[in-house]
């Protein structure tokens, strides 16, 4: 029994030194783990950036390229110096500099590469290349920039910069590394995931001094960069500087739809900027101007500006009475018992008063829909009437975010009973004459360029609308759009409502007051806004037009704000007309009201009343089409 025991014992010392010499072998022998980190000090883990998908506009003109630069890493753990100032010297920095560059580096790790100097060119490499292997501990990394061939539409497509610390300390997943670069604003921002790619690794092997002897097992673990997807998207680049070279001068904005499918084809932020100002080594320096500009050029003013619609929002008011049954076509009121003023004789119908912008009329029909309930008390049936009115114009996506793919869209304001609530401090404390002034557009109610946009996409599609984006497609055209920007949004207004709006709309051009709006051939239907600004007084008003053409099967709806113009007729709406006869022609006809309106200037004062303001004539005459380069307003 005792010797049957002591070959058990024996047995199982032999299996367990059997396990161990397996093991041993496995590890030394078949496994390279243990063999890659015993050579990790000579083995040089060089990581590979990928290329930003490049962007294009609808035509597949290319509006956003890539091109290589070199950043410069340093380990300080790894780092001899022998001579400073030749490295000083070699880099073309001060003592102070490297100090400064090097305490950072040492502040973020002693033995993680951090940047030490950002985007050489390839002529800046190309001289340092060889004398950097004399300098251990550096090393460099071919990266690339965004360029713009465009040169335009700088607000929407957003910059590229390194990302911050509060992003590297937010991510969920540990992708980025301190001096990555990161989109920031606009669609780079917004489709970030897309157009980064995925970054790869290579192995490189080197000598006790640094040199490369080339990559480590054949490139076994190497893994390749994926380049980002090209992102396709609906702006017509070509509508665009046409667009852009209108506003020159000017401070506003212009978004052009195409209603059936909601792309956006134009969208104009006024003052513009050349985007690769933002793409330059110096872009501390750029951004730092841009930011203190008086005109506030780095504002995407069509989906970060609020403004009153002025006019504009009649149409709104006439589409949901109609809806409500206090206003028919043939509706007559006159300016007796209205405390606004008019331009207009009065006495008019829907179609007239559309036509003519007549105030006293849409505010009785607001008053009339207000006061359209059972309540007897007048505080009481106020709120009940503006809360079902607040319902009605919300389905029409005012006062909310529509959706488009950007960051940073405002959402305006929609006045609603709690809101006056507040206001008045109470509730049964305001009534209808309290809020009279958003019958035509103005008092609390605030709006975006691009609802105003999407409105007239809307009444030209009778009823409805698909959010309005910029995305066509990854890499082809017609790929499958995400459900929100294929999905129809109704506004519960029946579609009969709109035609005697429509109709009102193309006398507001034909015979109206956006007479200046009517170039031939076109049918644009359209109304004319002025947007009160109590800053500057009358004087200074804001010009606004929003339209469609052509009348029964349109191609483009537009609006257009511009700051301190004055009469919507007299400015925003030959700048539509000129935008909408550019894309449904393909070209300009009317060139003596292109340059009439390139050559205007209109600029909110500074430092009081004495605004620079230089107004042209709109009348023909014999000027040809010039070209003007876009510079942000002086």
């Amino acid at each position: 029994m005792e010797e049957n025991r002591k070959w058990v014992v024996i047995g199982v010392f032999c299996l367990v030194a059997l396990i161990y010499l397996a093991r041993l072998f496995y590890i030394q022998v078949l496994d390279d783990t243990y063999s890659l980190g015993a050579s990790k000090n000579s083995i040089n883990r060089v990581i590979e950036t990928p290329y930003r998908g490049q962007i294009y506009d609808r035509n597949h003109k290319l509006l956003v390229d890539n091109t290589p630069v070199y950043d410069l890493y340093v380990t300080p753990k790894r780092v001899i110096m022998a001579d400073t100032t030749a490295f000083c010297t070699l880099m073309k920095l001060s003592k102070a500099d490297f100090d400064s560059l090097m305490g950072l580096a040492k502040s973020y790790s002693m033995v993680k590469p951090s940047l030490f100097k950002r985007r050489l060119s390839k002529q800046e490499f190309a001289r340092i290349q060889d004398a950097l292997v004399d300098y251990r501990g550096f090393h460099a990394q071919i990266n690339s920039v965004r360029i713009y061939p465009g040169h335009t539409l700088a607000n929407t497509l957003g910059y590229v910069s390194e990302i911050s610390r509060d992003k590297l300390d937010a991510q969920d997943y540990p992708y980025y590394r301190p001096g990555d670069y990161i989109g920031q604003s606009g669609l780079e921002s917004y489709y970030e995931e897309h157009l980064r790619g995925r970054r790869g690794v290579k192995f490189m092997m080197q000598d006790v001094h640094g040199v490369n002897k080339g990559s480590w097992k054949g490139g076994a673990y190497d893994t390749l960069a994926v380049k980002g997807k090209n992102l396709l998207i609906s702006i017509d680049s070509d509508l665009q500087r046409f667009a852009d070279s209108l506003m020159i001068n000017k401070v506003g904005a212009i978004v052009a739809i195409e209603p059936a499918t909601g792309e956006i084809l134009a969208s104009v932020s006024a003052p513009t900027f050349d985007p690769n100002l933002l793409s330059a080594s110096n872009f501390s320096n750029q951004y730092g101007s841009l930011l203190k500009n008086r005109y506030k050029p780095l504002i995407n003013r069509p989906i970060m500006a609020s403004y009153r619609p002025g006019s504009t929002f009649k149409l709104i008011q006439a589409l949901v009475a109609q809806q409500e049954g206090t206003l028919t076509p043939h509706t007559v009121y006159g300016h007796a018992g209205s405390p606004m003023r008019c331009h207009c004789r009065g006495g008019n119908d829907l179609r007239g008063a559309i036509g003519n912008s007549c105030n006293p009329y849409f505010y009785q029909v607001f008053r009339r829909m207000l006061y359209n309930n059972h309540e007897t008390n007048t505080f009481k049936a106020s709120a009940v009437g503006l809360a079902k009115w607040h319902e009605r114009v919300e389905q029409f996506g005012i006062g909310q975010q529509l959706g488009v793919d950007l960051p940073s869209e405002r959402r305006g304001n929609l006045p609603d009973v709690p809101y006056y609530d507040r206001l008045y401090k109470g509730k049964n404390r305001w009534k209808f004459s309290y809020i009279s002034s958003l019958s035509i557009g103005e008092g609390e109610l605030l709006i975006t360029p691009l609802k105003l946009a999407n409105l007239a996409a809307t009444i030209a599609n009778r009823g409805w609308y698909i959010t309005p984006h910029y995305l066509k497609g990854f890499e082809t055209m017609g790929a499958q759009l995400p459900e929100q920007y294929r999905k129809h949004h109704a506004t519960g207004v029946d579609h009969r409502y709109y035609l005697p709006v429509i109709d009102g709309m193309r006398r507001t051009v034909v015979s109206g007051s956006a007479k200046s709006a009517n170039l031939a051939g076109l049918d644009i239907c359209g109304k004319t806004g002025t947007s009160q600004n109590t800053k500057y007084g009358h004087q200074f008003d804001h010009s606004i037009f929003v339209g469609f053409a052509p009348m029964n099967a349109p191609t483009i709806a537009v609006a257009v704000f511009v700051e301190n113009a004055g009469w919507g007729g007299d400015v925003a709406a030959p700048i539509a007309a000129l935008v909408i006869e550019r894309y449904n022609k393909g070209r300009t006809e009317t060139k003596w009201l292109a340059n009439r309106l390139r050559a205007a200037r209109y600029l909110p004062p500074i430092g009081g009343l004495r605004a620079s303001r230089k107004v042209a004539p709109l009348k023909k005459d014999t000027m040809t089409e010039q070209r003007r380069d876009l510079v942000v307003a002086p």
